[in-house]
């Protein structure tokens, strides 16, 4: 089942059963792309038609962000949880160990891709990183890198380029690669590096990570100004439509 938010279809799962979702396509010899949706991000689908085919056409799209949530709600389209990317990201690491899944890590700066799979070796003892290269490539190194991932053969592909360059990244090169499953984590490799800290558990709980992002990096604060302006166009689709039946 699936809700739409302001036209943008967002798979209704939760943690537990995206991370089953993701077990069996990486089960299966076809490509999948997961998307790990926000606010932003639907507003951003909104203003760019690829990016919204590619949400369109993805195999899992996850409610990231608690807006989503809120949207949600105010839409009788119910989502049942927040699923954050870095978390998702966090239990399908947990369960590569157990079921030996090859993982690749691409984006973010030299520095901080590899000290985030060095901590994550120690932190999922028993993980199998395959590869790992960072996200500042020039266009002509790009098929060097698609080269050095293919030949990784892994079977899950972690791509932290910013959205939406990691979607269409990933939905570009998906079937030429053969990964199983590619999956954009924004900010999630900095996190796991450890240079960069998630808001503290009680923010993260009453929906207020987004501001505790603002206040340690002010830059983001023209990112947010997507925010308002997508609690607007909430508001008018349920004062306009009334809210809509989710979808199968």
């Amino acid at each position: 089942m699936k809700s739409s938010i302001l036209g943008v279809k967002i798979d209704q799962v939760t943690m537990e059963e995206a991370v089953a979702k993701i077990a069996a396509m990486i089960a299966e010899p076809k490509p999948h792309l997961v998307i790990t949706a926000n606010s932003e991000m639907v507003m951003a689908a909104k203003r760019d038609p690829l990016l919204y085919e590619i949400i369109e056409r993805a195999d899992l799209v996850v409610p990231d962000g608690i807006g989503l949530i809120w949207a949600g709600r105010i839409l009788n389209q119910p989502l049942p949880e927040r699923v954050p990317g870095v978390e998702l990201m966090e239990a399908l690491l947990a369960e590569g160990v157990r079921r030996q899944w090859r993982v690749f890590l691409l984006g973010a700066e030299p520095a901080v891709v590899e000290q985030a799979a060095k901590r994550i070796a120690v932190q999922y003892n028993g993980i199998n990183i395959v590869g790992t290269h960072h996200g500042f490539f020039k266009r002509e190194e790009q098929q060097q890198v698609l080269d050095k991932i293919k030949g990784s053969h892994p079977d899950i592909l972690f791509v932290a380029l910013g959205v939406p360059k990691q979607e269409k990244f990933a939905a570009a090169h998906l079937a030429s690669l053969g990964v199983p499953v590619a999956m954009g984590v924004g900010g999630s490799f900095d996190i796991f590096a450890g240079t960069a800290r998630r808001a503290p558990y009680w923010m993260r709980r009453i929906g207020l990570e987004w501001l505790y992002r603002i206040l340690k990096q002010p830059t983001r604060i023209r990112r947010a100004a997507a925010l308002p302006q997508f609690a607007f166009w909430v508001f008018m689709e349920k004062l306009f439509l009334g809210g809509k039946a989710a979808d199968g």
